[in-house]
């Protein structure tokens, strides 16, 4: 996986959800001296704007729901979650986690730090990103193994013959078919039950 680079950073949409004061104010300077584009959301029932890529967040208990609700309703692949907090303590603590910030910066807001958070969110999301990725391939990649598996099972049982001839005789079909091994063993598990549907009607 790429490093994100500062280069990498400009032209990011990013939008600063945060009451119009000096700290979203500092947070808008220094995004626009970065290169990102930037939109200042308050209230968070206006909703983000489209394909935003970092928000950062502004962390108050009396709109923890409807922050929850905007962020909920963020178009896909979901943008990296950057919490501005103004304390610490267990309650905020778990709704920076609620939330699914991958980065924190505290208040008062200063510049130094927010190219940091940027970069460490922007990191975070790609590996998210990567691992989601993954684990989509993998999930199809055993989804196709079961219906592989199927398919032989029947062919074993309606021919008399062995895993491995099974296994071969899906192949030969796959290619004469100029298609996927799984979707050849998918259109034989199909026919089987048509077969077997048919078989009982009579």
């Amino acid at each position: 996986m790429a490093r994100i680079r500062l280069k990498d950073l400009r032209g990011l949409s990013v939008a600063v959800v945060h009451p119009p004061d000096a700290n979203g104010q500092t947070i808008l300077d220094q995004l626009r001296r970065i290169g990102c584009r930037t939109d200042l959301v308050w209230p968070p029932e206006k909703g983000l704007p489209s394909k935003v890529d970092v928000v950062f967040a502004g962390i108050y208990f009396d709109s923890q729901e409807q922050l929850k609700a905007m962020l909920r309703r963020a178009e896909k692949p979901a943008p990296a979650i950057i919490a501005v907090v103004d304390y610490e303590n267990p309650a905020m603590l778990e709704l920076v986690l609620d939330l699914g910030a991958v980065a924190v910066t505290s208040k008062p807001v200063r510049s130094f730090g927010i190219m940091t958070n940027m970069v460490v969110a922007r990191e975070c999301q790609q590996r998210q990103y990567d691992l989601q990725d993954r684990i989509s391939k993998l999930e199809k990649k055993l989804a196709g193994q079961k219906v592989i598996s199927k398919a032989k099972s029947i062919l074993m049982e309606m021919h008399g013959i062995s895993e491995a001839e099974a296994f071969e005789t899906i192949r030969k079909q796959a290619m004469s078919k100029r298609t996927s091994i799984e979707d050849m063993a998918q259109a034989i598990i199909n026919a089987n039950e048509l077969l077997s549907a048919k078989s009982t009607d009579i």
